[in-house]
Order: C-alpha cells, then structure tokens, then sequence
C-alpha cells in the first residue's frame, strides 16, 4: 500500500510518498524557517503564506521523485491513500494542508487519514528502507524496528512527552512537561546567549567550545517522576548569566548577548544542554526500568541532539532507536507511515468532506 503524506503543522511544508509503512520512495520538505529568523521565532501569518505559496509545487515534487518517468496523473494512479496531519500546530498552517488533502481525497478518490503530528514522530523510525536518491542524499535509516511494547519520549519543539505504547495506536500517555517543552527551552536560552533561530542547532554548536560542567544548574523534581519541567532550568540560565557579567536579576536580558563574552556563551550553551539531556535520560530511565519495554525509542526534533543520543545510548538499555536526522525534524514521511499503519490496523478514513485541523489536539485523544 502506499500512502502519500502531508504535514504543514508549523514551519515546515512537506509531502512524502511511503510504501507498506517502511519504504520511503520521496521526501520533499520546503522550510520558512529563514523568513523566521529575523524575529527569533515562527510567525503564524508568515508561515500559514508560506504554506498556501508551496504545498501544489512540494506534492507535485513528491510525486515526481517517487514515480520517475510517470506524468503526475499516472503518478496518482500509484497512490493509495492519503494521510494529513490534523493537529496539533498552528491553526493557519494546519488549514492549509488539511483543506489541501481534503481537496485531494475528493477529486482523486483517495481515502484520508487524519494525523496526530506527536504520534506520528514515532513512526519515522519504522521507515527502515529508502528509494536509491535518498541514500545518496545521505539518509540514514535504521534497520532496527521498534518492538512492542515500545516506551518513546518524543521532545519537539512544542512538546515533551514519554508514551508507553503497547501496540499500535493502543497507548498512554505517562509522562509530560509541565510548562516549557526542551525545544523551547533551547529557543529561549538561545535567545538569552545571542545565538540565533532555531536555538536547538545554536546551543549544539556552541556547547562544543563550552564546559558542561561549569555552570550548576537545577534539575526540576516533581510529584509525578514521569513528568518534566524547564522553566526552572531556563530562569536559572538567565540568572546565572547575569552574574557572569557581574550584574544582578534587574540587568535586562537583551543586553546580555554582547556583554558576555563567547567563552561564558559557550560554558552556558554546554551546561544548559547537559542539564536538559541529563533531565530528558533520568526521566526515560526510570520508566525504562519501571516499564521494561521492548524498545526505547527517542524521535522529534530534540532528538537529532548528538549530546543526547551520546548519554542516552550509554545509559539506556535496551538502547534507544532513533529516526534519521532528517526524519526527526518535521516531516510528511512519519505522517505517510502513520497513515499506512492506521489502515492496516482498520482506523477507519475520516470524511473528507468533515475533517477539520484540531490546534490543540492531544495525544490523550484517540482515533
């Protein structure tokens, strides 16, 4: 069966094609993340224009690249599905491609498949082949499928979460972060230190000039050991490095950037992302032994963290499975094996003439 799949939940526009849940024949992806630097964050309305210019030219694209040689009526001869991310994301950009999948459902005859985005970043890891062009675009993909029971954390820029799934769509959620997620505790620290948009990237690179132990910095304890909070660790970031430069919790933040010099920026990058990786790994651990899983697995955008993989992977046992750095970011691949997964475990198409983009749709609510 294959599925092709849509996902414009934030910044990121893309389309993919997906056979029998494992086999990736294309991947396109078009970022705005460019139009976004500029204001140290996505912008809604920016993103949701961006989304409306690219999606028939992304889709298209898809098409081409998994279907060579065919015309693109031929190549939707090929597709048997659709599946779209519902929510959750920006409410703009999920219009776009929810009314675009729908548009398509109807005039191709195609079933849809309405997507959880968060559960969806699980099953990027069981995409263990890939189309020749792929590979020599330097995609890398696991030959490990998960096992069932599976304990995933999934840490993205909205979300943190740890899910205990005992099959397919059969799961609960046990764990979550409480106020900031990491990825945007990694946004806001960046943004403290000078270092630009994405902070995810910034904070990585400058983390390898920088101590990870010079700065102590707190690690949240709360009632429920499953859950997270960075908060906390982002205030205690912005603290501390007022007193780097000798300055007290009055001194503005904005003014930070060019009165620390880059060897505080690089030891407060490095502790701030041991602390946070320390944080994620004490938490997944402890469900780890608790739980005994088949299988860990470590997807969203966080997760391409090589600081995180490194810890995780010593400590962890059975080691964590992790998507390619490509597929951890946002992507249509995840949401074209999820569709596929959904229709071999019988979740029924939605109507597409009904389906609706859901902002704030929650991994507690099911198919």
């Amino acid at each position: 069966m294959t599925i092709l799949g849509i996902e414009t939940s934030c910044d990121e526009t893309a389309a993919a094609v997906v056979k029998d849940g494992n086999k990736l024949l294309s991947n396109v992806v078009a970022s705005s993340v460019d139009l976004h630097t500029a204001y140290g964050g996505v912008v809604p309305e920016i993103a949701a224009r961006s989304h409306l210019e690219v999606i028939t030219p992304v889709i298209n694209q898809s098409l081409k690249d998994a279907f060579q040689g065919r015309t693109l009526e031929n190549a939707w001869d090929k597709i048997d599905a659709i599946a779209v991310t519902k929510g959750p994301g920006l409410l703009g950009s999920l219009l776009i491609g929810v009314l675009t999948a729908r548009t398509l459902a109807i005039t191709k005859n195609k079933p849809l498949y309405a997507v959880n985005h968060v559960e969806a970043h699980v099953y990027a890891t069981f995409l263990t082949s890939a189309a020749k062009p792929l590979l020599l675009h330097g995609l890398t993909l696991q030959q490990k499928v998960p096992k069932f029971p599976i304990l995933a954390l999934i840490i993205s820029g909205g979300h943190t979460q740890l899910v205990f799934f005992r099959d397919h769509f059969d799961y609960r959620l046990i764990g979550y972060t409480r106020d900031d997620a990491v990825g945007e505790a990694f946004d806001k620290v960046a943004k403290i230190l000078g270092l630009p948009y994405p902070g995810g990237p910034a904070i990585a690179k400058a983390a390898k000039n920088g101590n990870p132990t010079s700065v102590k910095l707190p690690k949240a304890k709360l009632d429920n050991s499953y859950d997270f909070s960075f908060s906390g660790l982002k205030t205690a970031v912005l603290r501390a490095a007022q007193m780097a430069v000798g300055q007290n919790y009055a001194f503005p933040s904005h003014k930070l950037p060019t009165a620390l010099s880059n060897k505080q920026k690089f030891d407060l990058a490095a502790s701030f992302q041991h602390t946070a990786v320390e944080t994620l790994i004490d938490g997944l651990l402890l469900a780890s032994k608790e739980l005994k899983p088949a299988s860990v697995v470590i997807a969203g955008g966080v997760a391409a963290n090589q600081h995180l993989r490194k810890l995780a992977t010593d400590i962890l046992s059975p080691a964590p499975i992790y998507p390619d750095a490509h597929l951890c970011t946002d992507n249509a691949a995840m949401i074209a094996a999820n569709g596929y997964f959904q229709s071999k475990c019988k979740v029924p198409p939605v109507d597409p003439y009904s389906i609706e983009a859901d902002p704030g749709l929650s991994m507690l609510a099911k198919h």
